[in-house]
């Protein structure tokens, strides 16, 4: 098993999470994609969650809207950390789900990012800081990415400058 496994509650659920797929390729990091529901195989999500640790996976994603259990019944069965991505779609769009999932019972804890693309990006990134305290070399390239992204914003904000000026 890869260090980082997503579970998601449904294959619809996948557009939410690619951008989080392209970081974990970025960071060479290994995950696998599996597609169980808390409700439909619940034996399934059990068995996942319980072996996981021993097969090598450091830290579970799972993706899940509406009631939103899939990150919860990981949690309960696990002892890695488990974060949860809240899918949109539903007549609430995705606060069900952002509800469900952060209001896990003290002593079951779920990591909860925001609803959707973003959640997706930053459940991924959340696991490659979780896997980092234990890789120097992979703490190196994430501060090396931080670096980047905080260049790439004032590189924009030079351009904005240029064109537009101060008034004040």
């Amino acid at each position: 098993m890869k260090p980082i496994v997503y579970v998601l509650g449904s294959d619809s659920d996948l557009p939410q999470l690619e951008g989080g797929f392209e970081l974990l390729r970025h960071f060479d990091l290994g995950f696998e994609v599996r597609v169980l529901s808390a409700h439909r195989t619940p034996h399934e999500c059990g068995e996942l969650a319980s072996s996981a640790e021993a097969q090598g996976a450091r830290v579970l994603i799972a993706a899940a809207g509406m009631a939103a259990a899939l990150p919860g019944v990981l949690a309960a069965h696990s002892p890695l950390p488990v974060i949860g991505v809240p899918i949109g779609g539903s007549a609430l769009s995705g606060v069900d789900a952002l509800y469900s999932i952060s209001q896990m019972p003290g002593g079951v804890p779920v990591a909860t990012t925001g609803i959707g693309k973003a959640g997706g990006k930053n459940a991924a990134l959340i696991a490659v800081r979780i896997l980092a305290l234990q890789d120097a070399d992979l703490m190196r390239r994430y501060k090396e990415w931080i670096d980047d992204q905080r260049k790439a914003v004032l590189a924009k904000d030079r351009e904005v400058q240029a064109r537009y000026g101060s008034d004040t």
